[in-house]
């Protein structure tokens, strides 16, 4: 088999093309927690801590001389940052959640007649052996 023939069933196979929506997916889902926690909790968490803008908050360790721009410590996208992992992982882990609830519904449920009748024949013919 070439290497066009490989690599076609390779990217066929259906785990392939989901993860590859799922990457997509979740690039655009980062996007957008982004600007709901930057665009939409920020302004009011620092509206209720007296006006701060947390994009703006940093340490300054060196003062800038001459063409060498200062050194600064922006913990305040850090802070951001922090609060936009919280919110992904938490819908991620609900989302899992709900997937596993899922998958133990359906184990729960009864094999069809047929295959018990089938599993109880098979048991007949192995113990009359």
């Amino acid at each position: 088999m070439g290497m066009i023939q490989e690599f076609k069933a390779f990217a066929a196979k259906g785990n392939v093309v989901d993860m590859a929506v799922g990457i997509l997916i979740g690039a655009a889902f980062g996007k957008i927690v982004s600007s709901f926690v930057g665009d939409v909790i920020m302004p009011p968490i620092g509206l209720l801590l007296g006006g701060v803008d947390f994009s703006n908050l940093a340490i300054t360790l060196k003062q800038a001389s001459g063409d060498v721009p200062p050194v600064v410590l922006g913990y305040g996208k850090f802070i951001q940052t922090v609060i936009d992992f919280l919110i992904i992982s938490f819908a991620i882990f609900i989302g899992i959640k709900a997937i596993n609830t899922l998958k133990k519904e359906e184990e729960k449920k009864p094999a069809p007649a047929e295959s018990r009748d089938r599993h109880r024949r098979r048991a007949q013919f192995l113990t009359a052996m």
